[in-house]
């Protein structure tokens, strides 16, 4: 049997790991490289996720099982437990998770899911520390790359970008393992529990850059979620001046990520959040 978008190579990977495996759904966004489909074996359901040669999230995904960083939440039921994988051939099996996806739903804005969310982040930033070398220099270089291909910012508000990009210094703060796109979208909500997936952006980062996001998204449609966020967190960890870099590192990756990708709606999101970002660098 096939495996839907999977490569042949992939596909009889899957096939060797789960003989007999059927494709259930398809859950891939169809925004980049990567196929999710839920398969089952039997009496079990599990997920497997492939990536085309120029996605790197999977190998990211890899990184933070491998490396053990999944594993304080896939023992307690959080986060799903990594069971085959194949760097080379990009593909992995995980368990499935129960629970609904809390994006454009209520639990996405509910203050008690936000205040699960932070605690598990909290768990996931105190496994590791490490010095940062230069990192947050490099996040401010790939946000002008973005500025360097394709997108639809307005000329006169591009160049406002690339000054305010070039004249906020970098602050290399310690860094920590982090989800990377820590939001509704990867959070399952399931009888009052919060899981999570997809650990495709997993990189060692300051701490607030796993915010951005949500500050930028639910915390706008109910600010009771950051109060509630941050209680489960149990600190604040954004400090002004870095907070509105990365801010404005992540209004231009996302205008033009969205723009190339034709997601008009996100890409709509990323003109806003430069709008705002824009507008407090001028009240500063």
């Amino acid at each position: 049997m096939g495996f839907g978008r999977l490569s042949a190579a992939q596909g009889a990977l899957v096939g060797a790991w789960l003989p007999g495996a059927e494709v259930v759904a398809d859950l891939s966004w169809n925004q980049v490289e990567t196929t999710v489909l839920q398969v089952r074996q039997g009496d079990r359901t599990l997920i497997v996720k492939a990536a085309g040669d120029t996605d790197h999230h999977l190998g990211r995904e890899l990184d933070a099982h491998e490396g053990g960083y999944v594993m304080p939440w896939t023992r307690h039921g959080h986060a799903a437990q990594l069971r085959f994988a194949d760097r080379e051939a990009r593909v992995l099996v995980l368990d499935w998770l129960p629970g609904e996806l809390a994006y454009r739903t209520p639990a996405g804005v509910d203050p008690d899911v936000h205040r699960r969310a932070g605690a598990l982040l909290r768990e996931f930033h105190a496994q590791a520390t490490r010095r940062s070398e230069g990192t947050d220099a490099a996040a401010t270089r790939r946000a002008t790359a973005w500025l360097d291909s394709p997108h639809a910012i307005a000329p006169a508000v591009e160049r406002r970008l690339r000054a305010a990009l070039a004249g906020l210094p970098p602050v290399e703060d310690d860094l920590v393992p982090t989800h990377g796109d820590w939001q509704p979208r990867n959070w399952l909500v399931d009888a009052g529990e919060v899981r999570v997936i997809d650990f495709g952006r997993f990189a060692f980062r300051p701490a607030a850059t796993d915010l951005v996001r949500l500050a930028a998204q639910e915390w706008r449609q109910n600010p009771a979620c950051e109060t509630a966020f941050l209680d489960g967190y149990g600190r604040d960890p954004r400090h002004p001046s870095h907070w509105i870099l990365m801010r404005l590192r992540e209004a231009v990756g996302t205008a033009c990520w969205a723009h190339q990708v034709g997601d008009r709606e996100f890409e709509a999101q990323g003109h806003r959040m430069i709008a705002e970002v824009l507008a407090d660098l001028e009240a500063r």
